[in-house]
């Protein structure tokens, strides 16, 4: 067969599609619409790559960190610079106070004028939050007047909450805590890190797992209007068409509908791209400057979406004979073989058994093995369910006439079932490994904090400066506020901070009234007055060879670097009675001195830190955002944060959220291209309901009968995905060398999510169903 024998059977298949009338331009539509919702998620996926890498780019162009010890000296280039992030309803913001030392200071990415004293620029987003009602504690914590907007440059996101504020008197912050004195923002010496094999292995299992039901899906559109056209293959072979070319033409037609697809999942992939910017999901937004697709993988989804629609086409109708008078498939179907069928997952299966027991220390996994035996894992649902399904079926016994109507179609027409709960299947069986995959190695990526919540919930830095008594009160009068530990640190040496080398000794000195100290340590009994030395430290072993009376400690006061700290001396009086450490609420025991505050001495009392515990009345309503009002009330450059018992590595906890964003976008084009399906199925049965309806069938009746014939084949599909899902979840968890542990919870949850997007969709059919009733579907044109 020539290429040019091919060119024009195809372009016949194409004119066919559209010169159809009404039917074939609305069967062209419904193709390319589900092709095209398939399309736009695949160039979205295409995207991603240019997303990571402009997020990282700007992450990494804003650093402000000083990169080099000790930092620069002051310059009319410099620019000092102090954090001062924030959480407003659990909402994250970033936040930085500056202030230039010369007129050649670096500006921040995105902002072209550095803000006066009392002025800020903001994000888009934050000017908008500010704006709005119910953010009167926000606008209190930051009273700054807005006077400019942060370009896009200078964010990661489109929501994501920033501000740069202006201020003054940092230098005296540098020589301490919080601020850095900077000449260029970024990193100028960037390193490559290594990335764990195990995360390889899932970010390679996410991208197949979500892009697979994608392509099912496009699969399935392709073959919309099966029965319409059924008839039109058979006046081709009247007129004289033989078998091959009648294929060739078929293949014309859905090449038509996935071309126009193309045209239509651009669309919808440049309506996406703008309306993204709106949107956040799980705490990850984007410019649509960033979803720009690269050009070799767009270049492919453009050439493999036509292929595909012309080969699955001839590969649907390679047992179709198709005669003048019809075509074989209104007869009873043959009987669909199984060994091939299962070929396909016990390929998967021995592509990834070499790869068990490799973990995490034997080098990376091999991404093609993997890619591979997941692909035809997953592949394997789509081909043994239609076989499923017809065994099933085929077995199905007698019952109500919804029932016998519901079982004898899927006996007629068990592919076109199967194909609708395809995609469901292999996203729930993905879900189902990875949910597996996630639980299994989440204890190697999460660390306890060694934090008693139950103890306090927020932990709040104050610098040197405002009086302990005082500071201790405002935080107690909070309104939400249940109760205050309050406690003030400091670093003493044997020596003074100033010299080259430092003190060869160090403790720490920590300040609180008795009540405090006794959570620190078993004090044999406590006055105010009363000095203490600990024991028992797990970090800090110090402070009993320090505890020499009349022996001169000096209190670090300043920064670590050396000519350029304050100190205060501290001669060790006699009396200082020894105590046991024991484990405080932050899961250490602590060394060095405690003091009660009548023995501080008055001129270190306004040089220490303040480290406040709070627990709180969660009853109260914003407890946490008037806490953290008061700690920016205090100290504008306060750090208040907030505790949790456990801490997840950035990596894996970025992973875990790429694949609930991309969950949520394939949720979407499933139930979609779903909905799009059944109302082509609907439509090809318009004459059959109406002529049901015609005789006297009760309209409840056939709306049950559909609810049954989408019932049947998807619990059948879960079921398989189940089985599917765990074989492929025990496998990867053998991979990385963990235990294989099944989250019956999750496993289930997935399941019944699945069944809950196919009833909604279901549901969601029923009122163009009874439109199909009415008598007027009887005409024919």
């Amino acid at each position: 067969m020539s290429l040019r024998q091919w060119s024009r059977d195809l372009a016949l298949g194409i004119r066919f599609a559209f010169s159809g009338g009404r039917e074939g331009w609305i069967r062209a539509v419904l193709t390319a619409v589900g092709v095209g919702l398939g399309v736009a998620v695949l160039l979205l996926t295409t995207a991603v790559p240019n997303v990571l890498s402009v997020r990282h780019d700007r992450e990494e162009a804003r650093l402000d960190w000083a990169f080099i010890d000790p930092p620069p000296a002051r310059a009319d280039d410099t620019l000092l610079i102090t954090q001062v992030d924030t959480t407003f309803r659990d909402k994250d913001v970033r936040g930085r106070v500056v202030e230039p030392e010369g007129p050649r200071a670096p500006l921040p990415p995105g902002v072209s004028a550095f803000p006066a004293k009392g002025d800020m620029v903001v994000s888009p987003a934050l000017r908008k939050l500010l704006a709005a009602d119910g953010s009167a504690l926000l606008r209190e914590r930051l009273p700054y007047r807005v006077v400019g907007t942060i370009g896009e440059s200078g964010l990661v996101g489109s929501q994501e909450l920033a501000y740069y504020a202006g201020g003054s008197g940092l230098a005296s912050h540098v020589e301490g805590y919080g601020a850095t004195r900077l000449k260029t923002f970024g990193n100028p010496q960037r390193t490559s890190e290594k990335t764990d094999p195990v995360l390889l292995l899932l970010i390679l299992v996410v991208l197949v797992v979500l892009l697979m039901p994608v392509a099912v899906f496009i699969a399935a559109a392709v073959r919309f209007g099966g029965e319409r056209r059924d008839r039109r293959l058979a006046a081709l072979r009247l007129i004289g068409s033989d078998g091959g070319m009648t294929r060739r033409i078929a293949a014309g037609e859905a090449l038509a509908g996935a071309l126009l697809g193309l045209v239509l999942g651009t669309v919808f992939f440049l309506i996406g791209r703008q309306a993204v910017g709106t949107v956040e999901v799980m705490g990850v937004s984007v410019w649509p400057s960033y979803l720009n697709p690269s050009p070799a993988l767009a270049a492919l989804v453009a050439l493999a979406v036509p292929a595909a629609a012309v080969l699955v086409t001839l590969f649907a109708l390679r047992r179709v004979v198709i005669e003048p008078l019809g075509v074989v498939r209104s007869a009873k179907p043959s009987r669909r073989r199984l060994w091939w069928r299962l070929l396909l997952p016990v390929a998967g299966l021995a592509m990834l058994y070499p790869m068990i027991g490799q973990g995490r220390g034997n080098g990376e996994f091999n991404e093609y093995l993997v890619v591979g035996g997941v692909l035809l894992l997953l592949v394997g649902i789509t081909a043994l369910l239609p076989w499923l399904v017809e065994k099933v079926v085929a077995r199905l016994g007698s019952g109500g006439v919804a029932w016998q109507l519901a079982v004898r179609r899927l006996q007629l027409s068990s592919g076109t079932a199967a194909r609708m709960v395809n995609g469901i299947a292999v996203a729930v069986a993905g879900a189902i490994a990875l949910q597996m995959l996630f639980a299994g190695v989440e204890s190697d990526y999460t660390e306890a904090t060694g934090k008693d919540v139950n103890l306090a919930q927020m932990q709040v830095t104050i610098g040197h400066g405002p009086s302990l008594a005082s500071t201790r009160q405002e935080f107690a009068d909070t309104e939400g506020v249940r109760k205050v530990t309050a406690l003030w640190e400091e670093y003493l040496g044997d020596s003074s901070w100033q010299a080259e080398e430092g003190p060869d000794l160090s403790t720490e000195l920590t300040v609180g009234d008795c009540t405090t100290l006794r959570e620190l340590a078993n004090l044999p009994s406590c006055k105010d007055g009363d000095m203490f030395v600990l024991t028992g430290s797990e970090y800090s072993a110090d402070g009993p060879k320090l505890n020499v009376p009349g022996k001169k400690l000096y209190m670090q006061t300043g920064g670590s670097f050396p000519g350029r700290t304050t100190e205060t001396v501290w001669t060790v009086p006699a009396g200082v009675r020894q105590a046991q450490a024991i484990e405080d609420m932050t899961g250490e025991r602590r060394g060095g001195f405690l003091l009660t505050p009548g023995a501080l001495p008055a001129e270190a009392a306004t040089k220490l830190r303040g480290q406040l515990y709070l627990s709180f009345d969660e009853s109260v309503p914003d407890a946490y955002d008037r806490a953290r009002n008061t700690a920016a009330r205090l100290d504008p450059l306060a750090q208040p944060m907030n505790w949790s018992a456990t801490r997840e590595d950035t990596k894996f906890s970025s992973i875990r959220t790429g694949l609930l964003v991309g969950s949520a976008c394939v949720l979407l084009l499933i139930g979609a291209s779903l909905l799009v399906s059944q109302l082509e199925q609907l439509r090809e049965r318009k004459k059959l309901l109406s002529s049901l309806v015609a005789f006297g069938t009760r309209r409840r009746t056939l709306s049950l009968s559909v609810l049954w014939q989408t019932a049947v084949p998807i619990a059948l599909g879960l079921l398989l995905a189940l089985t599917v899902g765990l074989t492929l979840g025990t496998i990867l968890l053998k991979m990385t060398g963990t235990a294989v542990r099944v989250d019956w919870g999750s496993v289930l949850a997935m399941t019944g999510f699945g069944a809950a997007i196919v009833l909604m969709v279901t549901l969601l059919s029923l009122p163009p169903l009874l439109r199909l009733m009415r008598p007027d579907g009887l005409r024919t044109e």
